[in-house]
């Protein structure tokens, strides 16, 4: 049975079969001399495959000849890839050779076969030791959590905190995924994790901003599949972080376009819900293990309204809002503590003690926000003595939840701070509790 290329467009390469068409997600090797592979997205009607040029094979024309391999996009998994960092086709980018000798495989585009039951689980709860995070937005084994903000707020510094910490603690196993993000970004993180030796207990994958479309959408299927074998094989729980969600959706609007689809409303792909639902239902807990899942959201205009970021926001438990006004103050983690929301902080999960306390800073948040414009027009010694009260303790929790990072020391020459949850709990409740006098 013999294939050919049909035509060319971009990074989409049609394929005419002589009989029988290939498999959706299927691999096909033109014989050009990159040897770049084509991976199927669809099929139209003629014998035609539609298939996305994955490596940007320059070399290919029309009319040559292409061969089946009858797989998927498979990557090795399992041990050896521990502490490795890899490109989405599951090739070492950490100037180490190639993994060998007898390497598992996994095909990225399914998700485990053999149905697994749920076993729901106790909640425990991860300590990140960032304050702001540990009270706001617990961390729950299995739980999804993201962190929302514009660009230069802060996203990519606490989620690399964040890993540091936990790789620090050992509460689990680390997967990083890049996606679409800036090189010098994941360059940093390898660095930080190298010279802190947490690289041991941690697997990373990159599709940065310099790479095509087709490789940024795979990234982020390349290492959930290598967490799915570690959590279904290995037994282990997974902490999973991917930096950054939107841009996610952002490359599977590009290949969109490239494909010639009529964009829904909102101006992204018509399949934006089905396209994040795929990534977003893997990441999945069972009686194997857990995957708790980090995402790093941008906001386009700082638009928290925007189709995909709502999108993606319902796929959560739980979201950390960064804000720029907050940033802009020399606050950080530059956190927007009344936008920040999670399910997770509930009596039933965190303990009455924490609830509680949550609901009073809110409270204070709340009355500290609606008293600043009060405040600008006759100051704040005309307040009485109550809200004077309630306004001061609110500086002081804002200025209690600001917290040097470790990540950062190189920059501020701070030294970083790693807070556990009971301590934050005192530290609020000595602030919440302060007598009027």
């Amino acid at each position: 049975m013999s294939a050919v290329i049909k035509t060319i467009r971009d990074l989409v390469v049609h394929v005419q079969f002589d009989e029988e068409g290939p498999d959706i997600g299927e691999v096909l090797l033109p014989k050009s001399l990159r040897r770049g592979s084509l991976l199927v997205d669809h099929l139209i009607d003629g014998n035609i495959a539609v298939c996305l040029n994955v490596l940007g094979d320059k070399s290919l024309q029309k009319n040559m000849e292409v061969e089946r391999t009858g797989k998927g996009i498979e990557i090795p998994v399992g041990a050896a890839t521990i502490g490795r960092v890899f490109d989405p086709l599951g090739r070492p980018l950490d100037g180490q050779p190639a993994l060998s000798g007898d390497i598992k495989l996994r095909n990225i585009m399914q998700p485990p076969g053999r149905a697994i039951s749920f076993k729901a689980a106790k909640n425990e709860i991860l300590e990140t030791g960032i304050k702001v995070i540990d009270f706001f937005t617990p961390f729950v084994k299995g739980r999804k959590i993201g962190v929302i903000g514009g660009a230069g707020v802060g996203k990519t510094v606490l989620t690399m905190e964040m890993i540091h910490n936990i790789a620090k603690s050992g509460q689990g196993l680390g997967f990083f995924a890049g996606i679409g993000e800036r090189i010098r970004e994941g360059h940093e993180l390898y660095q930080t994790l190298k010279e802190n030796d947490l690289l041991s207990n941690t697997c990373m994958y990159f599709g940065q901003m310099d790479q095509n479309p087709v490789q940024r959408v795979l990234v982020g299927l390349s290492a959930v599949a290598s967490a799915e074998y570690f959590r279904d094989e290995e037994k282990k729980d997974i902490l999973f972080f991917a930096d950054n969600m939107y841009r996610y959706v952002q490359a599977r609007n590009e290949l969109s376009t490239l494909l010639q689809q009529i964009p829904s409303e909102g101006g992204y792909e018509p399949t934006i819900f089905s396209d994040v639902k795929l990534l977003q239902d893997r990441l999945s807990s069972n009686e194997n293990g857990s995957i708790t899942a980090v995402q790093t959201i941008y906001v386009p205009a700082d638009d928290l309204s925007d189709p995909a970021v709502q999108m993606i926001q319902h796929e959560l438990d739980g979201t950390l809002v960064l804000s720029r006004k907050v940033a802009e103050q020399g606050i950080r983690p530059s956190v927007d503590l009344l936008r920040t929301s999670s399910s997770l902080l509930a009596p039933d999960v965190v303990g009455e003690r924490h609830y509680n306390l949550s609901v009073k800073v809110q409270q204070l948040i709340q009355k500290h926000e609606s008293l600043k414009s009060i405040i600008a027009i006759i100051g704040e010694n005309e307040l009485s003595p109550v809200d004077r009260a309630d306004y001061g303790k609110a500086k002081q929790l804002i200025e209690f939840f600001s917290q040097n990072l470790f990540v950062t020391e190189s920059l501020t020459g701070k030294k970083g701070e790693f807070v556990s949850r009971e301590d934050t709990l005192r530290g609020v409740e000595a602030i919440v509790n302060t007598q009027v006098t």
